[in-house]
This record gives C-alpha cells, structure tokens and sequence, in this order.
C-alpha cells in the first residue's frame, strides 16, 4: 500500500529526473547549479518551446535598453557556435537587437544562409535597422503586439545616407561613401529577400520594397516603428501570434528572462541555445 504521506511526480515527469522537474539532485555540484541557475532555467524553458514548434530555439539576445551594444564582427564565432550544435533542419531565431554594422551584419547573415536550415525568425520585441535586414533570411518573421521593425537606411557619421545624395555641394568622397552605402544595404537586403521569404515575388517588387524601407521617403526616422501590421502591409511575411496564445507566452516569458539576467549579471548580449551559452560581459567604465 502507497505511503499516504509519500509524494509523487505530476504526470510526464519522474522522481529521478533532476530539479527543478524532478526531486533529482542537479547533475552539477550545488554550488555550481546555483551560481548558473539562470541558464539552466532559460534552457529548460527552450526546450519546453523546442516541443510546442518542433524546431530548434537559437536565441540572439541584446540588451537594447542598458547597453550600447551593436551587430559587430565577432557575433558570427558565438552564431556559428549555436549553428554547430543543431541536430535538426529547422530553425527558429528570436532576435533582439538595435542594429549594428553592416559590413557585420553581412557575415551574421551569409552563416544563417550557409547553414541550409529552415530559419525563422522570432522578433518578441525589437529587431530595428540592420536587425530588420537579418530578419530577412527567415522563411517568415513571428511578430506580436509588441514587435517591432524598422527602417535599414544607413548612416554615414551619423547622418542618414539618404539625405546626404539628395544634397547639393556635398564632397565628393563623402557622396561616393553614402551612395556605396545605400548600395550595399539594398543590395543585401534584396538578396536575403529574394533566397527567402519572399523567393516567389518578382524582383521589381522586392527592389520597391526595399527601397521603401531604405530611404527617409516613408519613414522619417529611423527608429520609426514597423510593428505587424505595418510589416504585412510591405509585403514581408509575417505571423502574427496573439498575446493569448501560449506559444507567444512562452517567447515573452523567454524574453523577459533574458532581459532581466542581463541586467543582473551585467551582460550586453548572450547567445544561447538549449545546450550552448555565450554570455557578453558588458564593458565596464573607464
């Protein structure tokens, strides 16, 4: 006869299995498990997203309201590194970012499309200016209410490219750099546009588009918000989760958790996947 007095494992887990699913010991010292707790919880909470989607969960976290931190040419070791571990052929990306440079931007985006998976990419809140263009080699962007995009026109010491060639008596030099920037951003972006989401459209189509969200003619600023909708009205493909369903729920959760430990621990960016973490130490002050 059971022990009335003897606990038993809700259904689908098992005593032996470690805590916190389990009454298990941690597999790690307890020191250590608690000196690393916040990555085993997220991770646990990755691979419960893992079974919702049937798809492998790579995060590429951001701290986009403490830190000055940007895409810059070392992001591509700490993706590949997440890339490698993948035992799949499917995907998904949550993306949180400012933007960055593009030269960076460029390498970040040849190894998603060098890894032949089927990405998607998953933007809980913010993935705004070259954020936007690495979005670009997702089969489809999964947005929410609190999503958000926006504007690729680049920056040429600060000032918008777009309104230095519009200007007249500008140097030389300076107008040849502007110009190859803008070249350079839509030449990228319509490449990732046309491999990916949006490979059945003409390319007259994908040139309007991107010349839309790459100049100060639509959009005035580049932080303007493309949430959603916005984003479906430029033809991008979009899924739109709703704040009710519980996949969004478990992607917010994720979020904020990522969110809060980069506050705690001091870090600017942390790219993690189930059984993979890489946590930047933001820089200190001088």
């Amino acid at each position: 006869m059971r022990n009335p007095d003897q606990h038993t494992a809700p259904v689908g887990e098992s005593t032996n299995s470690p805590f916190p699913r389990g009454t298990g010991k941690p597999n790690q010292s307890p020191l250590f498990w608690v000196q690393n707790k916040d990555r085993y919880l997220r991770q646990l909470l990755i691979q419960d997203i893992q079974k919702t989607t049937g798809r492998e969960l790579l995060v590429y976290f951001t701290d986009c309201d403490r830190s000055a931190a940007q895409i810059e040419q070392t992001d591509d070791i700490y993706l590949s590194e997440l890339l490698r571990a993948v035992r799949g052929n499917s995907v998904d990306l949550l993306l949180e970012t400012n933007g960055g440079f593009t030269d960076a931007t460029e390498k970040v985006c040849s190894v998603l499309s060098s890894s032949g998976l089927d990405v998607r990419v998953v933007v809980p809140r913010r993935a705004k200016s070259n954020g936007t263009v690495i979005t670009f080699c997702g089969s489809k962007i999964v947005m929410g209410l609190d999503s958000e995009l926006g504007p690729i026109d680049p920056h040429l010491g600060g000032t918008p490219c777009d309104f230095i060639v519009k200007l007249t008596g500008v140097d030389a030099l300076v107008l040849l750099s502007a110009e190859a920037a803008i070249a350079q951003t839509k030449k990228l972006a319509s490449q990732l546009l046309k491999a990916n989401m949006l490979k059945n459209k003409e390319q007259s189509d994908i040139d309007n588009l991107v010349g839309r969200l790459a100049s100060r003619d639509q959009y005035h600023s580049h932080g303007s918000v493309i949430d959603a909708h916005e984003a479906q009205r430029l033809g991008l493909e979009v899924e739109l989760l709703n704040p009710t369903d519980p996949l969004w729920q478990q992607f917010w959760l994720l979020r904020t958790m990522f969110a809060h430990d980069c506050l705690m621990h001091g870090y600017s960016k942390v790219f993690e996947s189930e059984k993979v973490c890489s946590p930047i130490v933001m820089p200190r002050p001088a």
